[in-house]
């Protein structure tokens, strides 16, 4: 493979300018500026919410410099309370072209929309001399996550996923898998997997968080569209959600946003820390894969039975069908057929072959299907977490993230 060196050592399969709104009022400037570019490689992100928070901060941060982005074109209004200047440092100091415009500075919409365009066209161009390096199957990040599951995605998608994982894994490449609220009734199933008891004992601590979040809401992931493809309980749709993972040990505990130190297979904690609060969303996959993205993932794995179409700025999403019908009726956004898998036209460990090679396709440059459709779907709202410290198995400390190692 052939990778994007960044400044920090790690490589990118994209070489992407993002142009990031900081509140709400900026939007429709980014999004007229990423327009007027017109190019795959000019995405909109942003934030937005007026009052400040440090996860959006500690998102945006990592977001704006991700192995797979090569420039960042920053817009505010100028009064919103996002830390700009935190975020202008973390970029700079990354080595990336910036620029950044204050629509109360520039005179308004159309002109911050002009000097957007001209500064985006810009730093495209610049990061074309972006050096091109071998890159090994061991740098990569891959994250999973399932959306609009049924009662064939436990038992075609899901688990060819976890033996993609098992094969990257085998590799010495990174692998993250979510969500706690999809793994109600697995956490001890986990547990006896972890590297660490105390891994183990963390494991179990986080399904537990989950279910009380969901309960305290009043809605749990198991929606209306789960019932009607065949799932009957939460626990059902948690065997099928838990096979995503494969049978490799499971390294360390991430939140969103923690770049995993070490190899090995990670669970991302994306619930909210602390008493569950109002104002604070339910999951959501869109919400999910821009938080693979913010821990490093290079792209994601989508497992659905009922059919999807989205994508991500930033990163692509290879999207595994796990229903036959589902994907003749939408095989133009389907990367893989895993439906083979209950025709018996293909066994699990084939299908999950077929998957890592297309890991290795994509991250060659070979575009994913919502990639090729232009599917740039990004959600980043308000979160709480914990700057918790755990031990590691080696003893040392480290903020919000247990690892083994």
């Amino acid at each position: 493979m052939i990778g994007y060196l960044r400044s920090d050592g790690r490589k990118g399969i994209r070489n992407t300018v993002v142009v990031a709104y900081l509140v709400e009022c900026a939007q429709h400037v980014a999004k007229t500026i990423v327009t007027n570019v017109n190019h795959k490689d000019v995405q909109l992100i942003g934030f937005p919410g007026c009052y400040p928070n440090d996860y959006s901060l500690k998102m945006m941060k990592q977001l704006c410099t991700h192995p797979n982005v090569g420039g960042v074109v920053l817009v505010s209004l100028g009064c919103e309370g996002f830390n700009r200047e935190a975020l202008q440092q973390t970029i700079t100091a990354s080595g990336r072209p910036l620029a950044t415009l204050v629509i109360q500075n520039c005179g308004g919409t159309a002109t911050t929309i002009e000097q957007g365009t001209q500064h985006a066209k810009s730093i495209l161009a610049q990061i074309e001399m972006t050096p091109k390096v071998e890159m090994e199957i061991s740098e990569l990040v891959i994250g999973t996550i399932c959306g609009g599951s049924d009662g064939t995605s436990g038992i075609s998608a899901n688990p060819a996923v976890g033996v993609c994982f098992d094969k990257l894994i085998e590799q010495d490449a990174t692998c993250i898998f979510e969500e706690t609220g999809e793994l109600i009734g697995c956490e001890y199933i986990m547990a006896d997997r972890a590297a660490t008891p105390e891994i183990g004992k963390a494991l179990v601590e986080c399904v537990e968080k989950a279910e009380k979040y969901y309960t305290k809401m009043g809605y749990g992931s198991f929606a209306p569209g789960n019932a009607e493809g065949g799932l009957t309980t939460q626990e059902e749709k948690s065997m099928g959600a838990y096979a995503k993972s494969g049978a490799s040990l499971i390294d360390g505990i991430i939140k969103p946003g923690d770049i995993p130190q070490t190899k090995g297979l990670y669970l991302m904690d994306v619930v909210p820390d602390g008493e569950p609060m109002f104002g604070f969303p339910n999951i959501s996959d869109n919400a999910e894969i821009v938080e693979m993205i913010a821990s490093g993932a290079h792209m994601t794995l989508f497992t659905t039975g009922r059919g999807s179409v989205v994508g991500s700025a930033i990163s692509p999403v290879i999207k595994i069908c796990a229903n036959p019908d589902t994907y003749n009726k939408l095989s133009d956004d389907m990367d893989i057929n895993a439906g083979k898998i209950i025709e018996g036209k293909a066994t699990v460990d084939c299908v999950g072959q077929e998957i890592f090679n297309r890991v290795l396709d994509v991250a060659n440059g070979v575009e994913s299907k919502s990639e090729a459709l232009g599917h740039k779907e990004f959600i980043l709202t308000y979160k709480q977490f914990d700057d918790s410290i755990v031990i590691s198995r080696n003893g040392q400390l480290g903020p919000s993230c247990m690892v083994r190692r």
